[in-house]
């Protein structure tokens, strides 16, 4: 870990900058390391996630898990696999789920941070918020779209739709995803961790 790293992951963590807009309060929620081969960016902390500080410690999480192909013990390894929302505190919950992350830490912490991280060999990029910030003009209309296209985007990002149970019916309705998604996210996910 670099000065500047644990530096800014002290700061990171004692940000308060939107405590006013979260209906907890202020928690960030990160995992990095600048050794770090793999970068997860998801959405936002959910409430359980919250509850622990320990990140998709919930039903996404062993979803996601599942998808990479990889245990906890791989996952939760700060040496391997950073984990960086778009936002880093549970924003609240909406009428169809969580609220979107708050824009602040993007705009405040995200290039910082991961100029931190020099070893990420592979960024996932997980719904829509991630995406568009991610991936930039190169993001299609819909996350549906975004993921379809996934081989334009290199080797080094693959843009996954949230692993949350919510998106059941989003997995049902693209069996395509399981098919030719999953299997190059195990071996991409292996090859990065070899």
């Amino acid at each position: 870990m670099t000065p500047i790293l644990s530096q800014l992951i002290l700061d990171i963590r004692s940000c308060s900058l939107c405590s006013d807009q979260l209906p907890l309060g202020p928690r960030p929620i990160i995992q990095v390391s600048s050794t770090a081969k793999i970068l997860i960016v998801g959405q936002a902390p959910g409430r359980r996630v919250h509850e622990t500080g320990i990140p998709f410690n919930d039903p996404s999480g062993n979803r996601l898990r599942e998808w990479m192909g990889i245990d906890k013990n791989i996952f939760y390894d700060e040496s391997k696999i950073a984990i960086v929302p778009m936002g880093f505190c549970y924003p609240g919950t909406g009428k169809s789920g969580d609220l979107p992350p708050r824009p602040e830490c993007a705009q405040t912490w995200r290039k910082k941070l991961l100029d931190e991280l020099p070893q990420i060999s592979l960024t996932l990029v997980i719904g829509q918020y991630a995406q568009v910030w991610h991936l930039g003009r190169m993001a299609k209309e819909s996350l549906t779209d975004t993921v379809q296209a996934w081989k334009e985007f290199g080797l080094g990002v693959l843009p996954l739709p949230h692993p949350s149970p919510r998106n059941n019916s989003w997995l049902k309705n693209n069996p395509w995803f399981e098919h030719t998604v999953l299997p190059e996210l195990r071996s991409r996910v292996a090859s990065s961790l070899n």
